[in-house]
């Protein structure tokens, strides 16, 4: 027997596999049918991709379908950022199918840290008498140098006359003198000046005429330091308390009284008056 050929063996298989093959074409349709319509579905929702579905030796081929014609655009919400109550809210799009998500993010705070500095000035004080008075000299003639500490003014007598260091007659021959170791203008305690009244040109002979109000005006280095006269007395010369410090910026002038007498003293009081 000849060896059989490939056509002879096929022509000896059984007749019913042609009409087993003839059945299988409309299963494989159904299956594409089956598979195919939902993927068809799917794809068309997320934006018209083309794709390829096969079943057995047929195949169907789809392509730019039209996603609007088979279901509705994606739901958004608007891309807004507020803060509601301290805290910033970010909205994502909301897709179909998917699950909406919201991103909570606590508001920065900020601190401000204000520092105040305070400064605390001291009273302003004026400089306190630095000494005791002297002693009234024991030579009323003896030397002085002739020393000027500035200058002052009784503008209501018209008295107008250099401010010298020094108590003693040398000194008050030349114009009013400074009781050293008292007060200097314009300082906490007692400015004392002493002056003749009717030699030597009689500087303070008129100061009884000087009632409360008046102005003494005092010149210095440090510029014009008025006072102001609060009150006249007469007292006996030994009254040496006339010239005892004090605790608030006051002045006394004094000269003999009666004029042309040393009987007694005549003083006038005055306080700082800036």
């Amino acid at each position: 027997m000849k060896g059989m050929e490939p056509s002879d063996a096929a022509r000896s298989e059984d007749p019913t596999d042609a009409s087993d093959a003839d059945r299988e074409t409309p299963i494989s349709r159904r299956s594409m049918i089956t598979v195919g319509v939902p993927a068809v579905i799917a794809i068309a929702a997320v934006g018209a991709i083309p794709f390829v579905i096969g079943a057995g030796d047929e195949r169907v081929r789809t392509s730019g379908i039209d996603a609007s014609a088979t279901t509705d655009p994606p739901m958004t919400t608007p891309d807004e950022v507020f803060t509601s109550s301290g805290v910033t809210v970010e909205e994502t799009p909301i897709l179909p199918g998917s699950t909406a998500s919201t991103t909570t993010t606590p508001a920065a705070t900020t601190t401000t840290t204000t520092t105040t500095t305070t400064t605390t000035l001291p009273p302003t004080t004026l400089p306190a008498q630095p000494s005791q008075p002297v002693a009234p000299p024991p030579d009323p003639r003896g030397y002085e140098d002739q020393i000027q500490l500035g200058g002052i003014s009784i503008p209501k007598l018209g008295v107008d006359a250099p401010l010298l260091e020094g108590i003693r007659l040398t000194t008050l021959d030349n114009g009013p003198g400074h009781w050293p170791g008292t007060a200097m203008p314009g300082e906490v305690g007692n400015v004392v000046v002493a002056a003749h009244r009717t030699s030597h040109g009689g500087p303070f002979r008129n100061i009884d005429q000087l009632v409360a109000g008046d102005t003494v005006m005092f010149t210095t280095e440090e510029g014009e330091i008025p006072y102001r006269v609060t009150g006249t007395q007469v007292v006996n010369p030994d009254a040496l308390w006339i010239v005892d410090p004090t605790s608030t910026p006051t002045a006394t002038l004094f000269a003999c009284h009666p004029p042309g007498s040393v009987a007694q003293r005549i003083v006038v009081n005055l306080e700082l008056a800036a």
